[in-house]
């Protein structure tokens, strides 16, 4: 992707760090959010694009505004970038 990070990849890594800093399992956040593990799961993965829904549900488990969540998303996707 000429030295551009995934949206969905970068989105997955600050879910995970989020998730961590705030002491929930997949698990957990899962039924705080009303979302399955497994979806948790593949969202840090990177696997898929979570729906506006999604990350307003996430946000809200994580304590955290969804404009917070992705700019944290944005200053990944920067990061990646000035690497390459």
């Amino acid at each position: 992707m000429g030295g551009i990070l995934d949206p969905a990849v970068a989105f997955g890594k600050v879910l995970r760090l989020l998730r961590s800093e705030v002491g929930l399992t997949q698990e957990q956040l899962g039924f705080e959010a009303d979302l399955r593990r497994t979806y948790v799961s593949i969202l840090e993965l990177g696997q898929q694009q979570p729906s506006l829904t999604t990350i307003l549900k996430l946000a809200k488990a994580l304590n955290c505004t969804a404009a917070a969540l992705m700019e944290k998303v944005e200053t990944e996707i920067g990061r990646a970038k000035r690497r390459k």
